[in-house]
């Protein structure tokens, strides 16, 4: 955990050889860049050959120093009473990775910067150019001291620091200042260092499972456990991690643990530092397939060599997270709460309250009665003021947790334990969290033991499995909150309906267990589930009920967003296989929480409205029966009938109103709303015999959160107009989520176009700002021969990352006669525009589209016909559309 001394290397630096080289050369520059270059190539060919990271790590520190020494012999020095070079940081710890900062202090003491100004820029200019990155300060003691009063990290690095060379009583002097009680007390440092902390980790969602998470900075980062050694020193004057366990602190087993945990994170480091070449300490999706190549790890079934290496690294990260919890929690009842008045508490026989702390009355309570792990948590969810877990109590749930065995999930005392935690109305998922972190969860249930730290390589999942699942849960707990009132009306209404809330609860446990074992996950999980369920004696039907969630949680969001929800024939198939309004209920929470807690891009508004219409048009149909279907005919005559109400109190006359109606499919009314009929109705027969387009933007009628806006373009049908439309959208920096495509008798086109921002946010409801989109369309549309080139933005990063072969099928729907194309492609800036083209050239014609977007790849569905309206049959000409899209999109996928 902290540099040991090293003995001196003369394979990677010789100061006789040094100085000889020095002698005989013109300029110092070469000399001592040769001497890093060499050092570190030798470390690196070591670092390959599988030497002891310690020793690399620490080697480059002496060789630095080393060099250091040199560089500041080149310079004159008043006497060394009163300058001091000192080691501050990481480097002050006597430890440096291949491309780390070099920390350096230049102490002053009883003369000017002004006298030594000189040596001191040619010092450091010197260091700058032999590709040393140097962090250099200089300052006298009084400013030490006063920098270090107002700055938390400055005063951690000038505490971590060591002399290299000059005054070593200047040294001492400014760390004495540093450390005294007037610069910060122990209870100041400890608690800045906690907040310093709690500030990074919020930074990263507050979890160990980023998909690029940072080595150094994000939980369970080398930062956590040096986090442990800041407060260690400060507060105990230890100088080494493994002082604590003098301090009975850490024991030899958690210390061993600590420093292979250290270790392991040190190799990602040096690797990353020296693959890169530069200093970098992002675990970047091309940082981790080059490293888990680098590491020897192959693709395996069921699971990329790049997921087996990001597995074995949240696995490391979770466990020193875990390690820096207790910890710090051993340091806050020792630092903070030692002089406060011991209160006891007794909750029962097994646990008291010690200051408002949970905490074993005996240190044989899990050895005797283990079940006792599980009550620990019901009693936490059942009491809110219970501030949270003894730091010894944590240390014997880990020592004891080998105790949980087949025969105490059987327990009847441990199975009913756990369905208790589940029924609790406050803490549900803080408490599984908790059970999580301190691995109490993954015994309990060995299933959800195998997809901790586990991870898909992609950009639509951001968490590891168990953290995506837990996520599940909260996100259901927080539905319940009046606070969600306005951002899921739905949900927070059914959530609070629901008759069992603990069986949603399993399901969102379960809907991902059996990720990663190759197979249908939803059809395995459903059979973990069933054997959870008989396990925990839940009745037949809450057993049938949460192994159908688990086997159909995905049913929802695909039908919402593969489907046409607009054509009742669509609702009715989906009603048939929900059932009941309870199970639709239940249903839609855990589709809506599962989304939420895939990706928070993923719930945008416009899925927001796909997933309430849906649900409420499903909810309608199975109350009236799936025996009474709605007539179509019934249907069309009532919404025109509204419709026309409408127009009439705005003074049209029925007979244009039909006139025009007459040039429009029955499909037209089915698929609308009698008051968009009628908004759309009303400016086309005000439009007249205009040739310029009609172009409208409706401001959605929804909450904000859950509404998208609709442009609407009423123009003569061309062959190239959905291709025009979607380039123009495109240059104005909006997404299409949803493509409407109708042509009257009069061959005039009605197209519906449902938009997003480029962020996936609705359109700001601002009438100048939506008066210009309009205008702008205007102006592309009158000539769409003429339409606005397809835009070429850079790809993001990320995403160029996920490049794989375009997929193409095609099928016909029997109901609309019109031929489907699936494409499966990378997302790409102008990719709607590009396919249009395709279209065009190929005489095609695009009745409807259906986009959606899953992280770095979309699945987009085009409805498509020929010039007379018919389906594409001709072998030819389908296999020329599959071939033309994939060459073409792979091909801008590759020069992009």
């Amino acid at each position: 955990m902290s540099n040991t001394a090293f003995a001196a290397d003369s394979t990677l630096f010789s100061a006789c050889e040094f100085t000889a080289a020095l002698a005989e050369s013109s300029s110092p520059l070469p000399v001592f860049k040769q001497a890093l270059k060499s050092a570190q190539e030798t470390m690196d060919q070591r670092f390959k050959d599988g030497e002891d990271i310690r020793k690399l790590v620490y080697g480059r520190a002496w060789l630095v120093d080393q060099l250091l020494l040199q560089a500041w012999n080149l310079f004159k020095w008043p006497s060394e009473q009163h300058v001091s070079l000192i080691a501050v940081g990481g480097y002050g710890r006597g430890e440096l990775h291949p491309r780390s900062d070099v920390d350096l202090l230049i102490l002053l003491h009883d003369i000017e910067d002004a006298e030594v100004q000189e040596s001191i820029s040619g010092f450091l200019t010197l260091l700058w150019d032999i590709n040393l990155d140097i962090g250099s300060s200089v300052r006298t003691l009084d400013e030490c001291y006063e920098e270090a009063k107002n700055d938390i990290t400055i005063a951690t690095n000038l505490i971590e620091s060591r002399p290299l060379v000059g005054n070593e009583d200047l040294h001492i002097q400014m760390y004495l200042k540093v450390t005294s009680e007037g610069a910060w007390t122990d209870k100041e440092f400890f608690l800045a260092k906690v907040d310093e902390q709690s500030r990074r980790h919020d930074k990263t969602n507050d979890t160990e499972y980023n998909l690029e998470p940072n080595l150094k900075t994000s939980p369970g980062g080398l930062r956590d456990l040096q986090t442990i050694g800041w407060v260690a020193k400060r507060h105990f004057g230890a100088t080494y991690i493994r002082d604590l366990v003098d301090h009975g602190f850490v024991t030899e087993i958690e210390l061993d643990t600590l420093n292979k945990g250290e270790l392991y994170l040190w190799s990602l480091r040096y690797a990353m530092h020296m693959l890169c070449n530069r200093r970098e300490d992002r675990l970047l999706f091309d940082h981790q397939r080059t490293l888990a190549e680098f590491f020897g790890y192959t693709d395996q079934n069921g699971a990329l060599a790049v997921e087996q290496f990001m597995y074995k690294y949240y696995r490391v990260a979770k466990a020193m997270s875990e390690f820096n919890g207790m910890l710090l929690q051993y340091f806050d009842e020792v630092i903070l709460r030692h002089e406060e008045e011991q209160v006891i508490v007794p909750l029962n026989n097994r646990f008291n309250l010690h200051n408002g702390f949970i905490r074993v009355s005996h240190e044989s309570v899990f050895e005797h009665q283990p079940f006792a792990m599980l009550e620990m948590f019901v009693l936490l969810a059942q009491n809110d003021e219970i501030k949270g877990v003894r730091a010894s109590t944590i240390r014997l749930i880990r020592n004891n947790r080998h105790r949980i065995d087949d025969d105490f999930r059987n327990d009847i005392r441990n199975t009913s334990l756990f369905m208790e935690l589940l029924r609790q109305d406050a803490r549900v998922s803080t408490e599984l969290k908790r059970m999580n972190r301190y691995g109490i969860l993954g015994l309990y249930l060995p299933e959800f033991g195998r997809i901790i730290g586990q991870m898909q390589h992609d950009l639509f999942h951001i968490y590891t499995v168990d953290a995506h699942t837990l996520k599940v849960i909260q996100n259901i707990r927080q539905f319940r909150h009046g606070d969600q009132r306005e951002k899921f009306p739905i949900a927070h209404r059914v959530v609070n309906q629901l008759p069992k809330i603990e069986l949603i609860y399993i399901a969102g446990l379960y809907h991902d267990i059996a990720k990663g074992r190759g197979g249908d996950h939803s059809e395995l999980g459903a059979t973990d589930a069933i054997e959870f369920c008989q396990r925990h004696h839940l009745g037949k039907w809450d057993t049938y009920l949460v192994q159908w969630l688990v086997k159909n949680h995905l049913l929802m969001s695909m039908t919402a967003q593969r489907k046409d929800i607009s054509d009742p024939d669509v609702i009715v198939r989906f009603a048939e296989q929900i059932g009941d309004v309870v199970h639709l209920d239940y249903l839609y929470i855990l589709t809506v929480a599962d989304i939420n807690a895939t990706n928070h891009t993923l719930w945008n508004s416009w899925r927001a409205t796909l997933m309430r219409q849906l649900y409420t048009e499903t909810k309608r149909t199975l109350r009236r029966g799936l025996e009474n279907p709605v007539n179509k005919d019934d249907r069309i005559e009532q919404t025109q009938n509204e419709s026309l109400a409408i127009l009439q109190r705005k003074g049209h006359s029925s007979a244009d109103v039909e006139q025009f109606w007459n040039m429009l499919g029955e499909d037209y009314f089915l698929r609308e709303q009698p008051q968009h009929i009628a908004w759309q109705t009303q400016a086309i027969l005000e439009h007249g015999d205009s040739t310029l387009p009609l172009v409208m933007i409706r401001k959605t009628s929804y909450r904000a959160y859950e509404g998208a806006t609709e442009v609407f373009v009423y123009m003569q049908d061309l062959p190239n107009l959905f291709a025009a439309t979607a380039s123009a959208l495109d240059q104005l920096n909006l997404t299409i989520q949803d493509a409407q495509i109708m042509v009257a008798d009069n061959n005039q086109a009605l197209n519906t176009y449902t938009v997003l921002t480029e962020d996936n946010l609705p359109l700001p409801e601002d009438d100048d700002y939506l008066e210009r989109i309009r205008i702008r369309l205007i102006e592309e549309l009158d000539d769409p021969d003429d339409f606005p080139a397809i835009i070429q933005r850079r790809i993001p990063r990320q995403m160029k990352l996920f490049a794989y072969p375009t997929q193409v099928s095609l099928s016909t729907d029997p109901a609309t006669q019109l031929t489907i194309v699936k494409v499966i492609t990378p997302d790409r800036p102008g990719l709607l525009a590009r396919l249009g083209g395709i279209f065009v050239d190929l005489g095609i014609h695009v009745r409807k589209a259906m986009i959606t977007s899953i992280g770095e790849r979309v699945e987009d569905l085009f409805y498509i016909n020929d010039d007379d309206g018919q389906p594409i049959t001709d072998p030819e000409l389908c296999e020329s559309l599959k071939q033309t899209i994939c060459q073409q999109l792979d091909e801008h996928s590759q020069s992009t």
